[in-house]
Order: structure tokens, then sequence, then C-alpha cells
């Protein structure tokens, strides 16, 4: 296949340019055209920047979370363990079990 056949021609044969092309190009450059062009590029710019910002938020959400909260829950649930062993060791040794503290 050459390069040329899966080209659409906007001439004929005589160099003319087609009604088809005429028509397009008229059309590609009224001020309605040009100005949703205008309109598409400013929303793409808009939400490429709300992406980028929501990401950084999402980042700083997680890595404070990773940070402040993990180590909080790994506490209490240590903390829990050892409350259950304390009132395994207390019905062992015959005492009578104690409510559970709640913090």
């Amino acid at each position: 296949m050459s390069s040329g056949q899966g080209k659409k021609r906007l001439t004929n044969n005589s160099g003319e340019v087609g009604f088809l092309a005429k028509v397009t190009r008229r059309v590609s450059d009224t001020p309605i055209v040009a100005y949703t062009k205008q309109k598409a590029s400013d929303a793409a710019y808009v939400s490429h920047k709300l992406l980028k910002s929501t990401g950084k938020a999402a980042w700083i959400a997680g890595t404070t979370f990773l940070i402040l909260v993990v180590p909080l829950i790994i506490e209490m649930d240590r903390e829990q363990q050892f409350n259950e062993l304390e009132m395994q060791q207390q019905s062992l040794l015959g005492a009578p079990p104690l409510a559970p503290t709640q913090k």
C-alpha cells in the first residue's frame, strides 16, 4: 500500500479544492468553533489541576492516617489483649473476675 491510499484527498485531479473541503474549512474558521475549542481547553486544564490537587490531598490524608491512627489502633489492641490476659490469670488463681474497664 502506498502512503497516499489511506488519506482522503481534499483536492481533485486538477488541483481545485473540493466542496467538502470548502465547507469544512468555512465551518472550522467560525468564531463559535474557536470559542468552543478554547472552552474545551480551559475545561481540560481545570480538570487536570483538580485531579492533581485531589491526588495531593489523598496522599496527605493517607500518610496522616498511617502516622497517627494506625499506631493508636495497635496500642488499643495491645491494651485489650493485656486486660484479657489479666482476667484469665485472675480466674486461674481463684479470684473473682473483675468487670472489664472501659476507657
